[in-house]
């Protein structure tokens, strides 16, 4: 199994910037935060926060090149606003290609280039490090994805959350792969004539996620499978009818090229908007391995493909019914509830649904603290992953 300990600027300049405050011995006795000194704690860490990583990503929005652990990525981009608009939305759009020559894959960035035009949005093109089949997805890949989006929140003004991926032929592949083990990362994500290959797709629970495919593309099988994966998503829904939210699109008498009637995709997307603390969540270990996932954490050295948890959250009970880890940490704002009000958390074995297996793993009041909103903020690298509060549970 694959996972991912690259460890790049973006990472290590927040670090070093919070590192003092980390290790101060008198941190660790600091006094609880009340719910209104949380929200000016957070206010002062995000200026700390969005200096230093715009101070990180200079070279990357002045050269519009993205270089990480010896790998370059060129980047292009325009801006479909007006001058000085702020809460920009930010489109990732992959290009096709594939195992070709590199100035095969050169033409398609370029061609993607032209593709879209979402409005209120940055639409960027990122020219893939790669010329393989599978330049878009490769383990490398996840890392890049999250600096550009670091990297247009502090200079280009977009909101992160709205941020959506999309991908047409080998970047539709990349689709495929990205949506699901990054869905805490988009807002939304479209897929255009691209092949699923044998990708989960249970992470897409709060993820919308669009599918197009020429009814004649019949390379790789890839309406046959597109298909296959539509009544997969249609199934999801219907045992859980708040989540799974897509569209599945076979267009009639259409090949590869759809004549750009997946266009469409654009405006779907774009009435979506993350929600970083979503009510139910459903995790799955894809093949570059995560320790976080929305308000989940498990622990690094347990974690390999397929191991799952689910959890639920309902006022301020947690209910943990699976989980294949010996502990989980859970992590909490003032947005996910008031924390001001006791915590409980309960696991509650769904392999057993005729029994009562309810066991309270936690129970009581937790603590807003200073140092939990710098730690999850340089954890994560996205201002709405930072937590004020924080509990370790051990699964039984």
């Amino acid at each position: 199994m694959i996972r991912n300990k690259r460890v790049s600027l973006y990472v290590i300049l927040p670090i070093l910037l919070f590192h003092s405050c980390s290790i101060n011995k008198s941190i660790s006795k600091e006094l609880p935060l009340s719910a209104e000194q949380s929200t000016r704690q957070e206010n002062m860490v995000l200026r700390e926060w969005m200096d230093s990583v715009s101070a990180a990503t200079a070279d990357t929005y002045r050269t519009k090149k993205l270089t990480i652990d010896g790998l370059t990525m060129p980047l292009a981009w325009t801006i479909f606003a007006k001058s000085g608009e702020e809460d920009l939305a930010l489109y990732i759009s992959l290009h096709g290609g594939g195992g070709a020559p590199a100035q095969v894959n050169d033409q398609q960035w370029h061609n993607q280039q032209r593709l879209y035009a979402p409005r209120h949005a940055v639409y960027l093109c990122p020219r893939a490090p790669f010329n393989t089949w599978d330049l878009h997805f490769r383990p490398e890949s996840d890392a890049f994805y999250r600096e550009i989006i670091r990297m247009a929140v502090t200079h280009l003004h977009v909101n992160p959350d709205k941020v959506y991926i999309m991908g047409y032929s080998a970047g539709g592949d990349g689709v495929w792969r990205l949506a699901p083990r990054m869905a805490d990362t988009w807002a939304a994500a479209s897929m255009m004539a691209g092949h699923p290959g044998d990708v989960s797709l249970v992470n897409l629970r709060n993820t919308p996620f669009m599918v197009w495919c020429g009814e004649k593309d019949a390379a790789y099988e890839r309406n046959v499978r597109c298909q296959e994966r539509i009544k997969e998503m249609d199934s999801l829904h219907c045992a859980d009818p708040e989540g799974y939210i897509f569209e599945g699109h076979i267009v009639p008498d259409k090949e590869h090229w759809m004549d750009r009637v997946d266009t469409a995709a654009v405006s779907w997307m774009a009435q979506f908007t993350r929600n970083p603390y979503p009510k139910r969540v459903v995790w799955r270990q894809e093949e570059v391995l995560c320790q976080h996932f929305y308000w989940l954490s498990a622990p690094a050295d347990e974690l390999s493909r397929g191991k799952e948890v689910r959890a639920e959250m309902d006022g301020n009970t947690i209910r943990i019914t699976r989980c294949d880890y010996s502990a989980l940490t859970i992590s909490l704002n003032d947005r996910m509830m008031n924390l001001d009000l006791p915590l409980k958390i309960v696991y509650s074995d769904s392999s057993q649904p005729n029994e009562s297996t309810d066991v309270m793993l936690f129970e009581g009041t937790v603590q807003r603290q200073a140092r939990t909103l710098r730690i999850t903020l340089s954890e994560r690298g996205d201002p709405s992953y930072m937590f004020s509060a924080q509990v370790q549970v051990m699964i039984p």
